[in-house]
């Protein structure tokens, strides 16, 4: 019987919020990246970070409308989502 792998998480607080990031898996991350390119392979920076809101920040749940009053702090932690999205330990 195979054992059940738990998802690789990372929790971080920024601006007094703890944020939860989980790796989606290495195909996801692809098909995030490739969903938000556009025909010239450029990547889209808002198809992606709904990618990211969806399928990497786990906790807490957001939206553009979360990010409309903490503005202050979503490069931060897009920043960070990124890193761990490509780096996931």
């Amino acid at each position: 019987m195979s054992e059940i792998k738990k998802p690789k998480q990372k929790t971080v607080s920024i601006g007094g919020i703890e944020f939860t990031f989980q790796f989606p898996g290495v195909r996801k991350a692809l098909q995030m990246a490739d969903a938000s390119k556009d025909r010239y392979g450029n990547l889209l920076s808002e198809p992606y970070y709904s990618q990211i809101m969806e399928h990497v920040i786990v906790s807490p749940r957001t939206n553009w409308e979360f990010w409309d009053e903490h503005l202050d702090i979503m490069e931060t932690v897009f920043e960070e989502a990124f890193r761990f999205l490509h780096n996931p330990r």
